[in-house]
Formats: C-alpha cells, sequence, structure tokens
C-alpha cells in the first residue's frame, strides 16, 4: 500500500532532518477574514464588516525559509554570516506557482540559496 505523503508532512522531515545544520521555519502564509467578530452560542462565528487580510508575506514566499551559516574566506577577515534560504517544498506531482519560481529566482539572484524541495 502506497501512502500518499502531504506537503505539511514533507516539510517536517526536512526540518527534522536539517535540524543542527541551519535555521529553518514554517511559513504560514494565506489570506483570511477579520472584522467586527461575535461568537454565536453554538460555537459559530459572525463577522460583520468583514473585510480580507493576508499574512504580509508576498505572493510566492516559500514553505521554508531560514538561514545558513556560511564562513568567509579569510580575505573576508574570517566571519561568519547567515546566508538565506528558502525550500518550497513540493509533492512528487506538485507543481511551482510561476510566483513561487519568481520567488526563488529572486532569493538565488540576490547571493541566497532558494530551491524546490
Amino acid at each position: 500500500m502506497t501512502v500518499k505523503k502531504l506537503e505539511h508532512d514533507i516539510q517536517n522531515e526536512i526540518r527534522n532532518e536539517l535540524a543542527g545544520q541551519c535555521h529553518l521555519f514554517r511559513a504560514n502564509c494565506g489570506t483570511a477574514w477579520t472584522g467586527n467578530i461575535t461568537k454565536l452560542p453554538n460555537g459559530d462565528l459572525l463577522i460583520r464588516n468583514p473585510r480580507p487580510f493576508s499574512t504580509g508575506l508576498p505572493a510566492g514566499f516559500s514553505d521554508t525559509f531560514g538561514w545558513v551559516a556560511v564562513e568567509i574566506t579569510p580575505d573576508m577577515l574570517g566571519q561568519t554570516f547567515a546566508r538565506f534560504i528558502a525550500g518550497e517544498v513540493k509533492t512528487a506531482k506538485g507543481k511551482l506557482r510561476p510566483e513561487q519560481e519568481k520567488f526563488l529566482a529572486a532569493v538565488n539572484r540576490n547571493g541566497g540559496i532558494g530551491d524546490v524541495w
């Protein structure tokens, strides 16, 4: 029997595997509703004057992000710095959206490490 993994499960496996090698976080992106919220006796929520809001991360922001320490060469005084990393997690059948491709390209173009995991 083949068990299909969800992206969330794959994200957790990746974060656990890379623990101690880098600092990696899950980005919770999305849109929700806010407004004047009233909880009804049955537990439902009533939203008056609803308006959508975004989590604030740009479209295409990767599922996971963080940094990895990189040793600078001796000609750069031997300092260590954090290099931004971003991983877009996909299942075997998953496909990148155009905005995700653009985000990963921007990360790589600016000295970070961005890839599909």
